[in-house]
């Protein structure tokens, strides 16, 4: 199938962005890599009356590292920030859950701004951002807000953007001192989405995990017990798995995950 016609825009600059998105509103979808935007209009499962395209805005291309936290670009590639060792040594869940990401030749063309506003309850990135506890940074004519992890998914491919926002930047916290994480995750093959997945972060004694494929958002649980993990999610039963299935997969990954990570807090420490 082809897609729906649309206008089609490619600024060459943030401010000119911001102007197109004030201008065309709820109207124009957003494209960054494009490597889901793209399948979704030529199966037509959207059809936006506009196309604002962010590929020329090399502004929105940086890793900045800090001894708090690593800022990333919403034009950054998955693969761009996977392959920083320097993210890598302030924040290893980041690389974990990125190396889990599709495929290569996805994660070359994906960003991270692209997945995080995509909000697809699936995706491990969202799960990184709550576990961790980030925020992010979004822009509009009316100037720059920051927006926690916790309050930026709000359902299935939804955000609390607003019409006229465009996210800039992604903030990931930096692990503290003898602090340990890890990202498991469970699918039929490597590069499929997964069925159930969780990242966890263990620091001061304290355990945050934040589960994806399992709800409309990612599931924030803290503590250990894989149990309550199991009841605070809101899986559905679908054609790879049933919801009990999965209830079963989030009390196996909290276990091995909170294991993990406090096994790498050790060593860490």
């Amino acid at each position: 199938m082809k897609p729906a016609p649309f206008e089609y825009h490619a600024p060459e600059t943030l401010d000119e962005a911001l102007r197109l998105k004030s201008e065309l509103g709820p109207e124009a979808s957003v494209l960054a890599g494009g490597q889901s935007l793209v399948p979704m209009l030529n199966m037509r499962l959207a059809s936006p009356e506009a196309l604002i395209d962010l590929r020329k805005l090399d502004e929105l291309r940086y890793i900045n590292v800090a001894d708090d936290a690593v800022a990333v670009g919403a034009m950054t590639t998955h693969r761009a920030l996977e392959r920083s060792d320097a993210a890598y040594s302030a924040c290893p869940l980041i690389r974990e859950a990125l190396g889990l990401v599709a495929h290569a030749v996805v994660r070359n063309r994906g960003t991270i701004g692209g997945s995080v506003a995509h909000a697809d309850p699936a995706a491990e990135l969202p799960s990184v951002l709550v576990a961790l506890g980030g925020k992010v940074k979004v822009r509009s004519l009316r100037g720059e807000r920051e927006i926690a992890a916790a309050d930026l998914f709000t359902f299935h491919f939804t955000t609390s953007l607003e019409p006229d926002e465009l996210l800039t930047e992604i903030s990931f916290p930096a692990l503290e001192q003898g602090a340990g994480s890890a990202f498991l995750e469970i699918s039929r093959r490597h590069g499929d989405y997964a069925l159930a997945g969780a990242a966890c972060v263990v620091s001061n004694g304290n355990t945050r995990l934040a589960f994806t494929g399992v709800g409309p958002i990612p599931v924030f649980v803290e503590g250990d017990d894989p149990d309550a993990a199991a009841a605070a999610t809101s899986p559905s039963d679908d054609i790879h798995a049933t919801a009990d299935y999965r209830r079963q997969l989030v009390r196996v990954l909290t276990s091995r995950a909170v294991g993990l990570a406090r096994e790498r807090a050790q060593v860490s420490g």
